[in-house]
């Protein structure tokens, strides 16, 4: 999580709460057990709590936006446009429809949840996660909706690469 007012970020943190790791380290079952899921959301809540001073240091958001296939599918599921109406539609995912989304995940399998618009087969097994930890930084943040980027951690890191080689001085 970043944030900042220019293109480098004023605060930048990360922390252990990635859709996979939060599924394998803290949601066994499919679906998990009411407890699991709530010593989760516990957890996750923690985590991004302890670093909630560095992230509001330049001030509550005026815009936020959520990266990677996880939030896309999740802003998918609470009615985003699908992938097909092209790459200038803008989607959000709203918290409130994620508040609505967050029970009905945690009673679904895997296969149930690939069945929803915009999951894949291989994506179904962490939405839920994805869906607990998005729920909880938009609460700890106050931020009501996010802007869905199509681009992610890979997509950043090659654009800095590009940004750097740029910078290079060539050799005469």
């Amino acid at each position: 999580m970043a944030s900042g007012i220019d293109e480098d970020p004023e605060a930048a943190v990360s922390v252990p709460l990635g859709a996979g790791r939060v599924t394998r380290n803290l949601l066994p079952g499919n679906p998990p057990s009411r407890e699991d899921i709530r010593a989760a959301r516990k957890e996750i809540r923690l985590t991004i709590a302890q670093r909630l001073r560095d992230l509001t240091k330049v001030g509550a958001p005026d815009r936020s936006v959520g990266t990677s296939k996880t939030m896309r599918s999740l802003a998918r599921v609470t009615g985003a446009a699908p992938r097909e109406d092209g790459p200038y539609v803008r989607r959000v995912l709203e918290r409130e429809a994620l508040h609505d989304l967050v029970p009905r995940l945690a009673t679904m399998t895997n296969n149930q949840r690939a069945g929803l618009p915009g999951v894949s087969a291989s994506r179904a097994p962490q939405l839920l996660a994805g869906a607990l930890v998005a729920e909880g930084a938009m609460d700890l943040l106050g931020v009501e909706s996010l802007d869905i980027c199509p681009w992610a951690l890979r997509e950043g890191v090659i654009l800095d690469e590009l940004d750097a080689l740029r910078r290079t001085p060539t050799p005469s």
